[in-house]
């Protein structure tokens, strides 16, 4: 068995964006539409990271506290490719799926867009695409295999399936300077994720949700 899956140390990520950056144009995202987040946390509880947001924030690197007890932590959000997925459970036409290594997909010409999976994921990391595409740019840039972009249908993280099966690793962890991210098979006591959490508290995101994410986080 084989289950495909990425370690974020916590620590280590200072909130440079670099992961969010390198996402979005190897994938050749449209405006408005992106995969990865680095989210501001207003405090270092990651007991609750789902309100990793600083209170009241409008933009990154937002403080949270009373000056001069300001206190300043990042929450790196993407598609957790559970071992559980209920966005799988739900789609009625079986576009998203799980694939033999655990990362889960989404089958853009079966996708009929009606978002089933939206609203049962509890990690608002999907994004309806409901009118045609707008790029920054004339041109496509990024992987020349990356994902389509179509109207009506849904779109997400896919842990750069394309690179992976190119025996390579995700956009996001390929640049990341403060080498926050592992990446490996999570059934495999040896990977680099499983090494980088020995010894450290771990984090799966809204476990109690019942999906058993397949992204630590190290805290």
């Amino acid at each position: 068995m084989t289950r495909l899956g990425m370690a974020i140390d916590i620590n280590r990520c200072f909130g440079c964006q670099t992961c969010a950056a390198a996402c979005k144009v190897a994938n050749n995202l449209p405006k408005n539409v992106s995969y990865n987040v680095v989210f501001t946390k207003a405090d270092d509880d990651f007991s609750k990271p789902g309100i990793a947001v600083a209170k009241g924030a409008v933009a990154n690197d937002l403080a949270g506290g009373t000056f001069p007890n300001c206190t300043l932590n990042y929450f790196p959000k993407a598609c957790q490719h559970c071992a559980t997925p209920s966005c799988v459970a739900i789609c009625p036409t079986g576009a998203s799926a799980k694939d033999e290594s655990g990362i889960v997909t989404i089958d853009y010409e079966v996708c009929i867009g009606c978002g089933s999976c939206i609203s049962s994921c509890p990690y608002d990391v999907r994004k309806l695409l409901d009118s045609d595409p707008e790029y920054y740019l004339d041109m496509a840039v990024g992987e020349v295999d990356a994902p389509p972009h179509k109207v009506a249908t849904v779109e997400k993280c896919t842990f750069c399936k394309n690179l992976i099966d190119r025996d390579e690793v995700p956009a996001c962890m390929q640049l990341c300077p403060g080498r926050a991210r592992y990446w490996g098979d999570l059934d495999d006591p040896s990977s680099e994720p499983n090494k980088a959490a020995q010894g450290r508290e771990v984090l799966r995101y809204l476990e109690d949700k019942g999906t058993d994410p397949s992204v630590l986080y190290l805290l």
